[in-house]
């Protein structure tokens, strides 16, 4: 190991050791940020025998080919497959790998990893690199680690000292400012047969922006009056469930205000409040096989579970994946999504592993999440039920939308490994196109009263 590395080892050793600081970092610390650490906190050199190089940036512009508003163009079109890891050879390669990926491969014959040259494409806007520094040396969390102060824009803890403080990292990447989708969910059989649910999705992520309407309308947390994001869920197919409308408002302090969260009935015509949309209670269209808290990888408050900062590991996970844009009925096959499409490549993780507080309840008594460390993106989980026997496996393959930029979830699905059946949401390819730049979304769309108009239009 070189002395870049070994010092960089030590500085991460150093932050887990001090967990119980949770707040902002020295400038000392913060200094290297930009240098032998990335903007957001990962190591910019690549590892010792190359196969992760350093990044360089990532992507700077779209690739030849893409043209904007249309669907993605792999960036990377020249790229083979080095190697494949499936259920014959898994053991060989447990150590880059998670427990819920391994069992996967050793309980469906189809099951395989296809393992790509890696490549460290993630890249966001300039000032989203210099608002992560800056938050380095004044964010700081509430007593209870379940509220935000003195951050705005970016990773509000790009160089974390425990392991709540890497989930709040995940929770406030950049994502842009306002977006409008257009997207599928299916819950597919053991037998490849599923339901696909349809749904219109925008959201204004106020922190990200930062503002209340346009960007830069604030210049400080507490101007965003504890709301993160605004977020709208309207079902449109099938037709039992078509105009249902979820209103989300996702707080920052969770103990000063809980998420607070409505849903309107077609059925009623009514809009009531719904407290239920959190935690572990089901998924909206997912057939009841992932959790409120499991959209987006990991959502809401961090009250329920002890959060352990593991040491950094290599792992492969799902990168640069913009095969998926094929049609669902080649997507969605038996047990898994067509491993023919897949694209994993070796990266380094952030490890953070999760155990329940005692006097709390949760359907998942542990998750160990592994998120990348150029995005801050959880890529993999795994879940556990209360009896410690691991239950599901999760993944959100990591691709870049390069025209903003930004880097986040191409979709995400859920292997419940009891039942041989999972869900996957954020299906894009067969809808309407989306946009991570709507200007149509407007904070009066964000009320009771605006998803009973939405409901009865």
């Amino acid at each position: 190991m070189n002395r870049t590395m070994a010092a960089l080892a030590g500085l991460m050793l150093a932050g887990i050791a001090g967990a119980s600081a949770y707040a902002k970092v020295p400038q000392s610390e913060a200094d290297h940020l930009g240098k032998d650490l990335t903007p957001l906190g990962a190591i910019k050199a690549g590892n010792a025998d190359g196969s992760i190089p350093a990044w360089d940036g990532g992507l700077k512009a779209p690739p030849a080919g893409y043209t904007p508003g249309g669907k993605y163009v792999d960036p990377f079109p020249g790229d083979q497959v080095k190697f494949v890891i499936d259920g014959k050879n898994v053991d060989q390669y447990k150590d880059k790998l998670s427990a819920g990926q391994i069992a996967l491969l050793k309980t469906y014959p189809a099951a395989k990893l296809r393992i790509f040259q890696t490549r460290r494409s993630c890249s966001l806007p300039e000032r989203v690199y210099q608002a992560t520094i800056k938050n380095a040396t004044t964010a700081t969390m509430t007593d209870d680690q379940n509220g935000l102060t003195d951050a705005l824009v970016g990773n509000p803890f790009p160089i974390p000292k425990n392991g709540v403080e890497a989930i709040w990292n995940h929770r406030l990447r950049y994502r842009g400012f306002k977006f409008r989708r257009y997207f599928a969910s299916a819950a597919v059989n053991r037998d490849g047969s599923y339901t696909l649910f349809k749904n219109e999705d925008f959201g204004i992520f106020h922190y990200n922006g930062p503002g209340l309407s346009t960007v830069g309308d604030v210049t400080d947390i507490k101007q965003l009056n504890n709301i993160g994001i605004s977020y709208v869920n309207i079902t449109t197919s099938p037709a039992r469930l078509a105009g249902s409308v979820v209103l989300v408002h996702d707080t920052i302090n969770a103990k000063e205000m809980p998420r607070q969260a409505w849903v309107y009935n077609p059925g009623t015509r009514r809009v009531l409040r719904a407290p239920e949309l959190a935690y572990d209670n089901p998924l909206y269209n997912t057939d009841g096989l992932a959790t409120t808290d499991q959209f987006d990888m990991y959502n809401g408050a961090t009250d329920r579970y002890n959060f352990e900062l593991l040491p950094k590991k290599e792992l492969y996970i799902g990168y640069n994946n913009y095969a998926v844009n094929a049609k669902y009925a080649e997507i969605l096959t038996p047990n898994v999504l067509n491993p023919d499409l897949g694209r994993y490549e070796l990266h380094r993780v952030w490890v953070v592993d999760a155990k329940l507080k005692e006097g709390t309840r949760h359907v998942y008594g542990r998750r160990t999440f592994y998120l990348d460390e150029d995005s801050w993106n959880i890529a993999q989980v795994d879940l556990y039920d209360s009896r410690g026997q691991l239950w599901r496996a999760q993944e959100g393959p990591i691709s870049n939308a390069y025209e903003l930029p930004l880097c986040s979830s191409a979709l995400e699905v859920t292997y419940d490994l009891q039942s041989g059946r999972y869900v996957v949401f954020a299906l894009k390819n067969e809808e309407k196109q989306f946009t991570l730049n709507a200007q149509d979304v407007d904070p009066s769309q964000f009320t009771p009263d605006a998803i009973r108009r939405l409901g009865t239009r």
